[in-house]
């Protein structure tokens, strides 16, 4: 069989040949490329004298063809996936968890990297060949190699379980949200919702099988205008209910058994290693260090969140108790009154802003966004195959004009598609024989999707979303390292946030908005009265939505941070660590854990805190931009050379503080949250 991923790509800029590959193809693939890779460990084994140049960045440049084809399924295990991809994924998984044990657990090559390693100080390295050395000598550390025998066995059986039981934590979360479909037969039962919404109900229904009626899934385009408009309150605690149980249920899509599993292996895994908890374990290597520093930052911002939060929902009460008479507020109330109240506060809702964000303009307008900061332009490439009719595939040119990446855009939601929004990587970046290779980056999200009668059109919410992402994916598409492992996006968990926030920050300033926030009828440019409204209720609630965030990164520490025998029951759990936390009453049967997908299938684990670190990384830096210009060229040239083109070449608060010119302070982010005065 001819296997599209063994050939060489034929194809713009050697993107993934999407129009030939199909599910057959992985599986001999991904054996023949551990082969391949197995080859290059081998050869480094068998040089003389290690040196860093024979070990170290050999190492780093092996194996490449395996990441690239690993990279392609597991993009669309996320993106594209169906029970084939995933019965693949329960085979590919624990192949490669093998195949990256072999390395990390051979005694021979360790060996030869702690040679290396011992005479570091005398091999006259760059700062960035110190990180390399540095991060190549732990990550062999940090997963077993000073392990022997048994012991080392053991280890390889824990990261199997642990690959397969994150692999089937998220299969469960897609397929009880592809599952769900609530169905409204009466139009009467949809007051509130707007016009838009309605329609996109409507062809939900129509797709499956309900023309003239009105249907919501779990979808995040479906789930959260219903809960934001709907008046009926009933339909808003159905699908409440419906997305608060997801996978606790106790059949067999149920999360709950799966959690106690991975705590009890990661933690396992991070006692065998000599650490006290898998948070001691993988805060060794962040900014914040450890458990304690991890909580006491979170607690100081608890500690300004909690009285104004509490104020927050004290005043929606009551307006909820003036408007309909209502006497207890529950958490279904809570999306709809806070938009009635912002209407109210603002004049402003998020229907009177969707019709200026179209997502095709919106989109130019991020490109224009870049464009204006970095130098970069985009122009779509329909030569460049795609996995599906919604991506769309973009040439990336630097000032110069010369090819700096390819980046893949997609939007809308689909049954093989999971929640939710994220960058991810085809290709890294890095430099061989003197040639740069250059990056294939993508972002994928879940937006309102057009209708029979009108655009896709953005809430403002989804607007920061789009802008958030493009933020990582520009951390990956202006990487100019030597080596992958340290290029883009490979940087400490809690600085990998902080060009993704920073860039959220220009959808607040007029200056950006009006190259693209137009009225899609009418090519009217977004008022200057709108915008101001945009600002001042930018800090709304703020310190309810601080706390949410805070309480999710609490509990992931509360799971990660002790020994999780003494966890009987993930509900109880649940609750007694969010208490404090939680300022409406507790909803009898949700249970928010089975579905924290960020910290039990992706990597998030003992770092949910990081988007609060980074956002006072980010406040911090764009408060530079503020005060030399939003798009002053000197500040952005700095956020490139510093940030966005450094990757992990350095330690990020060396990297932060070239940029800023100091320690970062939480006055920005706390001044921006309104959680202090000016």
């Amino acid at each position: 069989m001819n296997n599209p991923l063994l050939a060489t790509f034929a194809t713009p800029f050697d993107t993934a040949p999407f129009d030939q590959i199909t599910p057959k193809h992985f599986l001999p693939a991904i054996k023949s490329a551990i082969a391949e890779a197995k080859e290059d460990i081998s050869k480094i084994k068998a040089e003389a004298l290690p040196t860093f140049e024979n070990t170290i960045e050999a190492l780093d440049g092996s194996g490449k063809r395996l990441g690239i084809i690993a990279g392609i399924f597991f993009n669309l295990n996320s993106a594209e996936t169906n029970e084939e991809i995933q019965s693949l994924a329960r085979e590919i998984s624990p192949l490669l968890t093998e195949h990256g044990n072999d390395i990390l657990l051979d005694q021979a090559l360790f060996q030869r990297v702690a040679q290396v390693f011992e005479q570091k100080d005398g091999l006259k390295l760059s700062p960035e060949q110190v990180t390399l050395l540095d991060k190549t000598y732990k990550s062999f550390v940090r997963n077993g190699a000073k392990l022997k025998g048994e012991k080392a066995d053991q280890l390889r059986k824990i990261d199997q379980e642990l690959a397969q039981n994150s692999l089937k934590f998220g299969e469960n979360v897609l397929a009880e949200t592809n599952k769900y479909v609530h169905i409204v037969d009466l139009e009467s039962d949809l007051e509130g919702l707007p016009e838009g919404i309605k329609e996109a109900a409507a062809q939900i229904a129509e797709e499956k099988g309900e023309a003239g009626k009105w249907a919501f899934t779990l979808d995040y385009p479906s789930y959260i205008p219903a809960m934001t408009y709907a008046k009926n309150r009933a339909l808003r605690e159905t699908l409440f209910m419906a997305n608060g149980t997801k996978c606790a249920k106790g059949d067999e899509l149920d999360n709950q058994e799966i959690i106690k599993k991975i705590l009890k292996l990661r933690h396992d895994r991070a006692v065998l290693l000599g650490y006290k908890s898998h948070a001691d374990f993988v805060l060794e290597e962040r900014m914040a260090k450890s458990p304690s520093q991890v909580i006491s930052f979170l607690d100081s911002l608890l500690e300004k969140a909690k009285p104004k939060g509490k104020a927050e929902i004290k005043e929606l009460e009551a307006f909820a108790k003036e408007l309909d008479g209502l006497e207890e507020l529950k958490k279904w109330d809570f999306a709809y009154y806070s938009e009635l109240l912002k209407k109210e506060k603002y004049s402003l809702d998020d229907e009177l802003l969707r019709p200026y964000f179209q997502l095709e303009k919106v989109i130019e307008g991020v490109f224009q966004t870049a464009e204006k900061l970095f130098g970069i332009t985009f122009t779509p490439r329909t030569d460049i195959p795609v996995y599906h009719k919604d991506v769309t595939a973009y040439e990336v040119t630097d000032k110069e004009g010369k090819y700096l990446s390819v980046f893949y855009a997609d939007f809308f939601p689909r049954p093989g598609k999971r929640n939710g929004a994220w960058m991810t990587s085809y290709k890294g970046q890095s430099i061989k024989e003197g040639q740069d290779i250059r990056p294939h980056v993508s972002i994928v999200c879940n937006f309102t999707k057009p209708t029979k009668s009108k655009p896709s059109l953005l809430t403002f919410n989804e607007v920061t979303t789009l802008f958030h992402e493009f933020g990582h994916a520009l951390h990956g598409m202006m990487a100019k390292g030597s080596y992958e492992s340290l290029s883009g996006t490979s940087v400490f968990w809690d600085f990998v946030e902080l060009p993704s926030q920073i860039f959220e920050n220009w959808c607040y300033e007029k200056e950006c908005l009006d190259q693209f926030a137009k009225h899609y009828e009418t090519g009217e440019k977004i008022p200057e009265d709108l915008i101001e409204k945009i600002k001042k209720a930018s800090n709304f609630q703020q310190g309810y939505q601080t706390l949410r965030q805070i309480s999710f990164g609490l509990l992931d520490m509360a799971y990660h941070s002790k020994d999780p025998s003494e966890i009987t029951s993930i509900r109880d759990f649940e609750e007694q660590v969010m208490k404090p936390t939680d300022l409406l009453p507790k909803v009898p049967g949700t249970l928010m854990s089975t579905s924290f997908s960020h910290i039990f299938q992706g990597g998030y684990s003992s770092g949910y805190y990081s988007y609060k670190w980074a956002e006072v990384l980010d406040a911090d830096a764009f408060e530079l931009f503020q005060e030399k210009g939003v798009f002053d060229k000197a500040t952005a040239d700095s956020f490139v050379k510093n940030i966005l083109s450094a990757g992990g070449s350095e330690h990020p608060s060396v990297l932060y503080k070239r940029f800023r010119g100091r320690e970062p302070k939480q006055d920005a982010l706390l001044k921006r949250a309104g959680l202090i005065s000016e």
